[in-house]
């Protein structure tokens, strides 16, 4: 018979798994996660990574130092990294290739 820690933790185990599908692990590197971002297509990408480098543009201007609240202010490295990190480079190397291709 099972043990209340044991069935607990199997519970626990179980909610887990329900309820924790945002962050994946990752298969590249042990102990980091990938956030999945869904998309429609290509455009709807590139909307989404345009709009966050305006939001960095405008929080730059903005003059975040002086702001006296720090709960208020943009953490722009943050935005910019997340935006490094979904900006479909590949693609835009593919996107080259066809361009010479179809320039021929």
């Amino acid at each position: 018979m099972e043990t209340n820690e044991t069935k607990s933790l199997n519970r626990l185990k179980e909610l887990t798994a329900l309820y924790f599908k945002t962050l994946q692990l990752s298969s590249e590197k042990p102990k980091e996660y990938t956030a999945p971002i869904k998309v429609v297509n290509y455009f709807e990408l590139g909307c989404i990574i345009t709009d966050l480098l305006k939001l960095c543009i405008l929080a730059l201007n903005h003059d975040v130092n002086s702001e006296k609240d720090k709960t208020k202010s943009i953490d722009v490295a943050l935005v910019l990294e997340t935006v490094l990190s979904i900006f479909p480079l590949d693609e835009m190397e593919f996107l080259g290739y066809i361009t010479e291709v179809v320039g021929e």
